[in-house]
């Protein structure tokens, strides 16, 4: 069989999961997430994930396979992702890939970017010291040498500023730079990419409606369970959308009106980041509408008829 596979993107609450499903029993499919906080166990309503009875539905792979407290990253879910699509090429099935996490995509269609070797830690902690500009907070020195990379990264995410600081230490170039010169061109399967989204009023809405119906599911509950597990507020997996919400307002820093309003508010940024990269990254299908399933499906079923083409 040709390596081909199929992958389903677009900004959260565009309706991935519903038309997955749907997409999955008519073509005979099984569904690889590509979600980097669906990965967590015991991460279910902030994540949105897929409940038992749709996992039921269609096979699901790379959901609930870490704990929140483990380390991962887009080479291992280019690892696993690899490992799940061709168990399902095995079985004659389609791999269907599903998720709005655009790097986890191009890990597994196009490679991945690999950091120039690193010297002794010693080395370029003392280069890293010899700049006054890179005193105090990582995010803060990284935002005045690297934006574009500062700007996909957590500001208290200090474990991933400081590594972004220290290619640019190392190299003398920001590690945007260096990813757009690998320029992912490495085409690891006959994929294609199809895209679902709709105009902005109604994705607001559907995310504003998504957040209350997950405050209303136990959110908190589930954030406080977490917390009561030994899992910290400073994990990077307790950073995603909605659990570092609920912790501010178990912190008494915020009222459970200002953590919700908020968590409306940065998942609506979070999506228009998500459209972006996919505009940019990606060569997608885009498709519209208020049921764009079945011409979506007459699409897949024409590139899985058509020629193969040639993988580098």
């Amino acid at each position: 069989m040709p390596r081909r596979i199929v992958a389903l993107v677009g900004s959260t609450a565009v309706g991935k999961t519903g038309l997955a499903l749907r997409l999955a029993r008519t073509l005979d499919a099984e569904i690889v997430s590509a979600d980097s906080m669906q990965i967590y166990r015991g991460m279910d309503i902030g994540t949105a994930k897929p409940t038992p009875e749709q996992q039921a539905l269609a096979p699901h792979h790379l959901i609930d396979i870490v704990d929140p407290d483990e380390a991962f990253h887009a080479g291992r879910y280019r690892e696993a992702a690899d490992r799940a699509v061709e168990g399902i090429r095995g079985r004659g099935k389609l791999p269907l890939v599903v998720g709005g996490t655009g790097l986890y995509i191009k890990a597994l269609l196009h490679g991945l970017f690999h950091d120039p070797p690193a010297e002794p830690r010693a080395s370029w902690a003392e280069r890293l010291a010899s700049y006054g500009r890179f005193a105090g907070d990582p995010h803060e020195a990284l935002a005045r040498v690297d934006p574009a990379t500062a700007r996909t990264i957590h500001p208290h995410d200090r474990v991933r500023a400081r590594r972004a600081l220290d290619v640019f230490v190392r190299t003398g170039k920001s590690i945007t730079a260096l990813r757009d010169l690998h320029g992912f061109q490495e085409n690891r399967y006959d994929a294609l990419v199809v895209g679902l989204r709709m105009d902005r009023t109604s994705l607001v809405r559907r995310i504003d409606a998504r957040v209350d119906a997950m405050v209303r599911a136990g959110l908190l509950d589930e954030v406080r369970g977490l917390l009561d597990d030994g899992y910290g507020a400073d994990l990077p997996s307790m950073k995603g959308l909605g659990y570092r919400h609920m912790v501010r307002f178990l912190e008494g820093a915020w009222s459970m009106e200002t953590a919700t309003e908020n968590l409306k508010r940065d998942t609506r940024r979070y999506a228009k980041r998500q459209r972006t990269w996919f505009e940019h990254q990606e060569t997608v299908v885009w498709f519209h509408g208020p049921d764009p399933a079945e011409t979506i499906c007459e699409t897949i079923q024409r590139f899985l008829q058509g020629p193969v083409k040639k993988i580098v």
